[in-house]
């Protein structure tokens, strides 16, 4: 397995893994919002490639006060391998770098899956309500 910084290059193949892997779509999930993700934070988009295909992501933000991960997504055929343990062990490493103490990450309360294994390697749950607003252009 290679793990490497994604490019914008790399968008189209991210978003077909994002559209296979994922369960929950985000209205962020297009190349225009990799491309001012990478613009922004060129390191913040991490890869797992197996044999060159693309089998992992995961997106490390860090503003100065608390990291966060968003779109830890692992191919369905290349599950129970170990690869997102790896990607949130790179993305945790390169926010402790960056100064992080804490790590802030979203999962959807329908996903037992994801809080099972989130809970596996060490993220515990809190008591607060997540609120958004998503912007039309």
């Amino acid at each position: 397995m290679t793990i490497r910084t994604g490019a914008v290059a790399d968008a189209e193949a991210v978003l077909a893994l994002w559209s296979e892997g994922a369960t929950v779509a985000s209205p962020t999930d297009d190349a225009d919002g990799i491309t001012r993700l990478l613009a922004h934070s060129p390191n913040a988009l991490i890869l797992a490639e197996v044999e060159g295909e693309l089998v992992g992501s995961v997106i490390v933000g860090w503003d100065g006060w608390r990291a966060t991960m968003y779109r830890l997504v692992v191919a369905p055929s290349a599950r129970r391998q170990g690869i997102a343990t790896r990607l949130v062990d790179e993305g945790e490493q390169w926010l402790r770098e960056q100064g992080a103490r804490r790590f802030h990450l979203i999962v959807d309360i329908d996903e037992q899956p994801a809080l099972a294994f989130w809970r596996s390697v060490g993220y515990t749950e809190t008591p607060q309500h997540r609120l958004v607003k998503t912007l039309r252009r």
